[in-house]
């Protein structure tokens, strides 16, 4: 259980951007607590939960919930560790993740093996990248200009669909 709350705790920490030391403000737990869960080194009492829910405005059960399972990829939180020092350096980068983001993200390899912290940085910008881009889609599709997207989505779907085959 200790290593799931971890897990979640990192998730929560990344939707809202916040750092180790900002959660350790924010609930009042000790910093080496924080860290502690989130490297599944301390199973935290349900007063911990508490605190940290209601510092962090979240349930209880946000660090309860099962983590998605593993996808059958070869690469996943275990083997990419450089994905958790990157997010312990830089959490803003994380601002709105989801479970799928951070998925994506540990299932990647660099050349031969694991992602290096470039590696990981790199990939981190690709997926905001696209993030970006297809929430500026989402818009676009609810505007008058739905059907003119519509249509040049449609278009570049056939070029690289007839490019492939």
């Amino acid at each position: 259980m200790g290593e799931q709350v971890g897990e979640n705790l990192r998730r929560v920490m990344a939707q809202a951007g916040l750092s180790l030391q900002d959660v350790a403000q924010k609930t009042g737990l000790d910093r080496r607590t924080v860290s502690a869960i989130l490297d599944g080194r301390h199973k935290p009492h349900a007063r911990t939960l508490h605190r940290l829910a209601q510092g962090l405005d979240v349930s209880v059960a946000e660090f309860l919930l099962r983590p998605a399972p593993p996808s059958g990829r070869p690469f996943d939180v275990h083997t990419n560790p450089a994905v958790d020092e990157t997010f312990q350096a830089h959490p803003e980068l994380f601002a709105g993740w989801t479970a799928t983001d951070f998925e994506d993200l540990y299932s990647r390899f660099g050349a031969g093996g694991p992602l290096t912290s470039e590696g990981t940085l790199q990939t981190i910008g690709d997926i905001n990248r696209r993030r970006q881009l297809q929430e500026k889609l989402a818009l676009l599709l609810e505007s008058h200009h739905a059907d003119l997207i519509g249509a040049i989505v449609e278009l570049l779907y056939r070029e690289v669909v007839v490019s492939k085959k």
